[in-house]
């Protein structure tokens, strides 16, 4: 069962939350009695992070199985997973372990609302989410969006090259195509990605030999313009490609790619409503069972 976080990581999760024991539990007595927990979707959801969650409750000491992996598409009262173990593991994951899959399923859930309104126009077109994440969360941010079917557009500053109108101001009167050079001696293996805010900014881009052209805040009918300008053109190399960004979402995601944009670049996901996962807990000790019916077959697999 792969996480996205290490071990080590998830214990820093169980230990923000619970640094010196479980008061309540502890005073009222009831840690060595033995429980049965259990998550299940309250609304449809794209599950993400349960990997994760079910390792917190695993290293609270309980017993887990997981019934949907991240990624899948679940229906109201789908199962996730279900522990056994005593109440003192229970209770002290319950929160942390529930509180994972909400935020993260969230976001995954919102990015597979923009891939599937995207490819329903342009079926392959890809979506990136950017690196606009809550700092201290990327690894559970690439696995949200990964679980939506959306791709990172940038891991961090060290792996990509990416000319914000931030970083020209430093360069003075240098040409744009001096630039390019510039970037291609330094980083030859690496595409270079430039961000502009109007056609015409576009168009010097391309003349100078960036490799994606990335829209900032162009409108659908921007973009198609754009397209059919730059496919006029000729180029030394392949033309670049055309990523919209800012603002791009589920309502707007089938305009940009019927527009003939190659990109959608989004920070929305990010901004995700928590999904709401169910969980109930129930003694075990008296023979009793929780209530919730698990349906191994409410959980359907990730769209490709």
């Amino acid at each position: 069962m792969a996480t996205a976080a290490s071990r080590a990581e998830l214990e820093r999760l169980l230990e923000d939350d619970v640094p010196y024991g479980d008061l309540t539990t502890e005073a009222l007595g009831i840690g060595g009695a033995i429980g049965v927990m259990q998550f299940a979707a309250r609304a449809p959801m794209v599950l993400a992070l349960a990997e994760d969650a079910a390792a917190i409750i695993a290293l609270a000491g309980c017993d887990v199985e997981l019934f949907a992996a991240s990624g899948a598409v679940l229906e109201q009262g789908a199962p996730i997973l279900q522990a056994r173990g005593p109440a003192a593991g229970l209770l002290r994951s319950w929160k942390v372990a529930q509180t994972l899959i909400e935020i993260w399923s969230g976001v995954a859930s919102d990015t597979r609302a923009i891939v599937d309104a995207a490819r329903a126009v342009a079926p392959h077109i890809p979506v990136a989410c950017t690196r606009k994440n809550v700092p201290g969360t990327k690894r559970f941010a690439v696995a949200a969006i990964k679980a939506g079917g959306a791709v990172m557009h940038r891991l961090g500053l060290s792996e990509t090259v990416l000319v914000f109108p931030e970083h020209r101001v430093f360069l003075g009167d240098l040409p744009l195509f001096q630039a390019v050079e510039r970037l291609r001696r330094a980083a030859p293996e690496k595409k270079l990605v430039i961000e502009v805010k109007t056609a015409d900014a576009a168009l010097a881009a391309a003349v100078a030999g960036f490799d994606v052209i990335q829209a900032e805040k162009f409108s659908p009918a921007e973009i198609a313009a754009l397209v059919k300008r730059m496919a006029s053109m000729a180029y030394t190399r392949a033309r670049p490609l055309i990523a919209a960004a800012g603002g791009v979402n589920a309502a707007n995601a089938a305009a940009y790619a019927e527009a003939g944009a190659d990109v959608l670049v989004t920070s929305s996901p990010y901004l995700a409503k928590p999904r709401d996962v169910q969980v109930e807990i129930a003694s075990a000790d008296d023979g009793t069972r929780a209530r919730l019916i698990l349906r191994k077959d409410a959980a359907v697999p990730a769209s490709t």
